[in-house]
């Protein structure tokens, strides 16, 4: 048996973009930013492409914009797709599980 857990702090990128694949199922994506310090107090950021469905894409979509502090948890999963020019690429996503609004008096946990 193997694990499969994130665990991000950081912040939204973007507005979530909203996708309805049938009436009754959305998907919110979004980038995320976290930082890490390294050696000589250098910074450096990395990107994360998240992925929220149910209800947490609805609440995204209400609530989360571009700047929000976020405590994710999640799993990841890699896709495999065909762009527009034809060529095959690969994408890995964080699903997320679970989240809580950071920088508030109290986190709200979803």
């Amino acid at each position: 048996m193997g694990v499969n857990k994130v665990i991000l702090i950081g912040n939204v990128g973007m507005d979530p973009r909203m996708h309805y694949p049938t009436k009754d199922e959305q998907l919110a994506f979004f980038t995320f930013a976290t930082d890490e310090r390294g050696a000589g107090g250098m910074t450096r950021t990395e990107w994360h492409n998240i992925v929220m469905t149910g209800n947490n894409a609805r609440i995204a979509e209400q609530y989360i914009r571009k700047g929000t502090r976020l405590y994710l948890e999640g799993k990841l999963r890699t896709r495999q797709y065909t762009d527009k020019t034809g060529i095959a690429r690969k994408s890995t996503e964080i699903y997320v599980d679970s989240f809580e609004f950071l920088g508030r008096d109290e986190p709200t946990r979803h």
